[in-house]
């Protein structure tokens, strides 16, 4: 338990602190940077600042979720979709930068919240509850980041192509916890997370 603790530990550290690594090259690489108004370029940064925090709190929801759950098998697989995350983490960092931007100051706020679901979700509902967390997580996530693609400037390629691997990516992370044995989760705890995450989308848009 005291070497799970210090890797939760140590991940939230990371998370918050520590310049992400991307294992995978960045979707916007090989897109052409096309020239921004101000207008479109702080409506891109509001944008790729909400999706940030999305991924700061993914990383805090499968770390709270693998210091939790009770199969081997299950923790590694919540580690393998956490690794993916901190790609996206890492893209959206740098988009950021890209645009001249900043990625919210509430973030040590947001960790902590994402990272309490996700330990509850495990220690109280058991792994199949946990699973179905993952795949309600990514199915509200995956809405979110399409409509993103409907919110974004037209000519803004590079935020574009990053939204969308991570969608990709969140498509996937569903269909994992389905095939692992997610439960679906009561209807009043899905409006509980979809106003969560409202209020996180909200203020993150300027804080």
């Amino acid at each position: 338990m005291m070497n799970a603790l210090i890797l939760a530990t140590d991940s939230a550290l990371r998370t918050l602190f520590a310049e992400p690594r991307a294992s995978r090259s960045n979707p916007a690489a090989n897109v052409a940077d096309l020239a921004l108004s101000d207008a479109e370029r702080r409506q891109s940064g509001a944008l790729m600042r909400i999706n940030h925090v999305g991924e700061v709190c993914a990383q805090a929801l499968y770390t709270g979720q693998a210091l939790a759950c009770q199969s081997p098998t299950l923790r590694a697989q919540l580690a393998q979709a956490s690794r993916e995350e901190t790609d996206h983490l890492a893209w959206t960092q740098q988009r950021l930068q890209d645009l001249n931007d900043r990625p919210s100051w509430l973030n040590p706020l947001w960790y902590a919240g994402a990272f309490a679901i996700g330990f509850a979700a495990g220690k109280l509902g058991g792994d199949k509850v946990s699973l179905g967390f993952v795949v309600e997580t990514e199915r509200q996530v995956e809405a979110h980041l399409q409509s993103h693609m409907d919110l974004l400037p037209s000519s803004d390629l590079a935020s574009r192509a990053i939204v969308s691997a991570m969608k990709a990516d969140e498509i996937a992370h569903a269909q994992m916890a389905q095939q692992a044995g997610a439960v679906e989760l009561p209807a009043p705890v899905k409006a509980f997370m979809q106003a969560a995450a409202k209020v996180m989308t909200t203020v993150a848009h300027r804080v």
